[in-house]
């Protein structure tokens, strides 16, 4: 339900500073303001999701932007070029350190505000979700003296959550670490942060010619975004330096095939890779009202084949007052991948995709599918969030041929099911209303659909009447099981069978066929 504020009393400031302390309160993760042909739409996502927030009328919409670019340090005159700014204050107690974006569109400048939450990041490694073998080869990719880490994933995936944790892990005594950051999202006591200003030429690029002559331990690259950056990032790592950058690619595989298309020479790359860390978010259950299922044979069949388990049950969402739909917060999911010697010759050598596939995902590396699907059996969220998650050309890159179709899967997950099961039984009633409506001696065949017709089963050898069956589709026609009759003619049917009524059996297919059109058939007396 849409909130609505009294636009004509309450100020634009009092209205701004409330939908900024109720987002943040639920837990928001952005605030988007869309401009609209009649009014300002404003939208809040939530564990990953957007909703409908509120509407704003237009004789206020120029008044709420211009306060929101105020606030976040933006030129209030300029509203044809994009702009970022960024807003650190505390309202009604609430601390609130936010990043401001305005994108000029054909129906007004829309703002998105990301909302930062450092919990996670201060709350260190251990708390991110890593399952136990993940975590342990974390903490050997970070232990190593030199080379380059890299964080994969989309926008929006806790990447920056990710290294800000791996970070204060490395943060010692007797380490000198450095960053360039765009922006510095998060300030951490004791670590050099350079902010990149583009504008007058402090580029990532530019600032790693400098940071190699400050003495650093570590350097961490918020992300690399072309050639350069990453040529002097491989570069610095086989200096004596550990490296640790974020990326926007979707699997360890597509990771190395992004830096050699980054113009990395191979031999570069590695002698310079050491690990990478692959991460998705998935919604996480709500611990309160999340409730067992029993798996159907799908989900059973894809449990089997990826991780080689009998499941029988798996949770589902119910919703309650303290959660969305049955759903709060979200949990990582991840595929952490620990470069071996093995990997960096068949990286050096330029072995095929195929043969790089097959030493990559090896026994020792848990895919974000297998993961995925361990905190599905843990209760932690659900067999549809994984599948949504996870799409079937990744899984084909990463299990090979013998793994079950995620399209299939998805299509027969539970709700599917439930949903044919009562299509079906619908269709089933139907037909018996409509047999039980007929006389017992008329041996018509009408109205015929899906569900097997039986004739009745006399055991007399008298012929029975001449019978006329037209234009009749995905049909079983049974007979007496004696004799056939003498004279029948049945014309334009497709896909039907012919069985007797002691072999008929009903349709075992879960998903229903739709029922076929009315048939019109007529008799004529065989003479």
């Amino acid at each position: 339900m849409l909130k609505v504020f009294d636009y004509e009393k309450m100020p634009v400031v009092e209205i701004v500073n409330n939908i900024l302390v109720d987002a943040a309160k639920r837990d928001a993760s952005d605030i988007h303001f869309d401009p609209q042909e009649e009014y300002l739409k404003i939208r809040i996502r939530i564990d990953g999701d957007l909703k409908d927030y509120a509407e704003v009328p237009n004789t206020i919409k120029r008044n709420m932007i211009t306060r929101i670019k105020i606030i976040s340090g933006m030129n209030i005159t300029e509203s044809r070029l994009p702009q970022d700014g960024a807003i650190k204050t505390t309202i009604e107690d609430v601390n609130l350190d936010l990043r401001v974006s305005c994108l000029p569109t054909n129906l007004g400048e829309k703002i998105v505000i990301r909302i930062l939450d450092y919990s996670m990041s201060q709350a260190g490694l251990e708390t991110l979700g890593f399952s136990p073998s993940n975590f342990e080869k974390v903490a050997r990719i970070i232990s190593v003296p030199n080379g380059i880490i890299l964080v994969t994933g989309a926008t929006g995936t806790g990447k920056s959550t990710t290294v800000y944790s791996i970070l204060q892990k490395l943060n010692r005594e007797e380490t000198n670490i450095i960053t360039v950051e765009d922006p510095i999202e998060m300030n951490i006591e004791g670590i050099n942060q350079v902010q990149v200003n583009s504008e007058i030429g402090l580029t990532f690029a530019a600032s790693l010619r400098s940071i190699l002559r400050q003495d650093p331990n570590v350097i961490m690259i918020g992300e690399i975004r072309d050639n350069e950056t990453a040529q002097i990032a491989v570069r610095a790592s086989i200096t004596g330096h550990i490296v640790l950058s974020t990326i926007h690619t979707n699997n360890s595989l597509n990771t190395i095939e992004r830096l050699l298309d980054m113009d990395v020479e191979r031999y570069l790359l590695a002698s310079a890779l050491e690990g990478i860390i692959s991460q998705k978010l998935a919604r996480r259950l709500c611990p309160k009202c999340r409730k067992l299922r029993p798996t159907n044979e799908y989900e059973k069949e894809l449990f089997k084949n990826v991780l080689n388990k009998d499941v029988n049950e798996t949770y589902t969402n119910v919703g309650c007052e303290e959660c969305t739909n049955g759903f709060k917060g979200r949990i990582p999911i991840h595929e952490v991948l620990v470069v071996t010697q093995t990997i960096k010759d068949a990286i050096s050598n330029n072995v095929r995709k195929e043969e790089l596939r097959k030493l990559v995902y090896t026994e020792d590396v848990t895919t974000m599918l297998q993961d995925g699907m361990e905190k599905v059996i843990e209760g932690e969220t659900t067999f549809e969030e994984i599948l949504k998650l996870i799409e079937l050309d990744e899984d084909e890159s990463t299990a090979g041929e013998d793994r079950s179709n995620l399209q299939n899967s998805i299509e027969f997950t539970k709700l599917s099911q439930e949903a044919a099961k009562a299509t079906l039984n619908k269709l089933e009633e139907a037909e018996k209303k409509d047999r039980n409506e007929k006389s017992p001696t008329n041996s018509t065949s009408n109205n015929i659909s899906n569900p097997a017709v039986n004739s009745p089963t006399s055991s007399s050898t008298t012929p029975s009447t001449s019978s006329t069956t037209n234009n009749t589709s995905t049909s079983t026609v049974t007979s007496p099981s004696t004799t056939a009759p003498t004279s029948s003619t049945i014309n334009n049917i497709s896909n039907s069978t012919v069985t007797s009524p002691n072999t008929a059996t009903p349709p075992t297919n879960p998903i229903p066929i739709p029922p076929q059109p009315t048939i019109n058939t007529n008799e004529k007396a065989s003479q």
